[in-house]
């Protein structure tokens, strides 16, 4: 237990009810949603225990949801577990955020607004472009770049072995839709997501986001924190902002993050979030590698037997 990294959901993950029965009996997490509502002027935790759906599900939204719930999830485990600590983190795409909230990199509060805020900024950017994204299933990573150049589209997730997500222009991802079991891929899936996250339809975003991150008080993390960007461990507060930054149009390289935590002899991983979506990549990343769920708390109870 002692050699446990922690890893955060990104967005996608979201559902209503999350985060309601953690509230209900524990005042650690209570506080978190409280803390939440207040700061952003609206009642998150009533979007995220009794949706609707519609409405959880926008970016700006859920993004700040899945912030609030990852750190609800570990704030539990740590009063279930108070000899538990973490030895690193990472998060998948908005997770990150949540992995550096985690290790201490900054505060709950500001955290919380630079997600609120990407998450605003994301959902701009989509509203004012065509973009849509796709699963590549099966192919090479060689083959699914080859295929995204020729189709004018950007990679954006590299999630696991034959399994990498194309963003960009609607025109874009349907031509590559069409060619995708020419370039070896065994199908190819549209995503029902509200834009072409992690592509260059995000510049705008990107560019607000800067500012955002230059006014947030960034700390040296107090474990190693995995950056998307760059596929491995970051550090110092100015290369953390500007992988952050980065992460919005950039590639989400999960892969080489999963393996560089691995490579530290690192085997053990926690999972906060809804869902188990990390956990299924991480079996086609690395089969011997152990994750444990957390999202609520029947998965709560069964963690903290597995972790005693």
């Amino acid at each position: 237990m002692s050699n446990a990294v922690i890893l955060f959901s990104g967005q996608g993950a979201q559902k209503v009810g999350m985060g309601k029965d953690l509230v209900e009996q524990y005042d650690v997490a209570k506080s978190l949603f409280d803390q939440a509502d207040e700061a952003l002027g609206f009642s998150l935790s009533e979007i995220m225990f009794n949706g609707p759906d519609e409405e959880l599900i926008k970016t700006s939204r859920c993004q700040p949801a899945l912030y609030l719930h990852g750190l609800a999830c570990l704030a539990v485990l740590r009063e279930r577990l108070p000899e538990f600590k973490p030895v690193a983190a990472a998060g998948l795409s908005l997770g990150e955020f949540t992995a550096h909230a985690a290790a201490g990199t900054f505060s709950f509060a500001d955290g919380l607004k630079v997600v609120e805020l990407r998450g605003q900024f994301m959902e701009e950017a989509c509203n004012a472009t065509q973009g849509a994204m796709a699963a590549m299933i099966g192919g090479t990573p060689e083959a699914v770049e080859a295929l995204a150049a020729e189709s004018d589209v950007d990679v954006a997730n590299y999630n696991a072995p034959g399994q990498i997500v194309l963003s960009g222009s609607e025109e874009g991802v349907d031509k590559a839709i069409v060619n995708a079991k020419e370039a070896g891929c065994k199908m190819a899936k549209k995503l029902n997501v509200a834009g072409a996250y992690h592509s260059r339809l995000m510049q705008s975003a990107q560019d607000k986001l800067s500012g955002v991150l230059l006014g947030t008080h960034v700390l040296n993390p107090r474990i190693p924190v995995a950056s998307n960007f760059k596929g491995g461990i970051v550090r110092g507060a100015d290369e953390i902002r500007e992988t952050l930054e980065n992460q919005v149009t950039g590639s989400v390289r999960w892969v080489e993050c999963i393996e560089a935590l691995i490579a530290e002899g690192h085997t053990t991983f926690i999972e906060l979030g809804p869902g188990k979506l990390i956990a299924g990549m991480m079996k086609r990343i690395n089969k011997e590698a152990t994750v444990i769920s957390i999202e609520d708390i029947e998965s709560l109870d069964a963690a903290v037997e597995t972790l005693s």
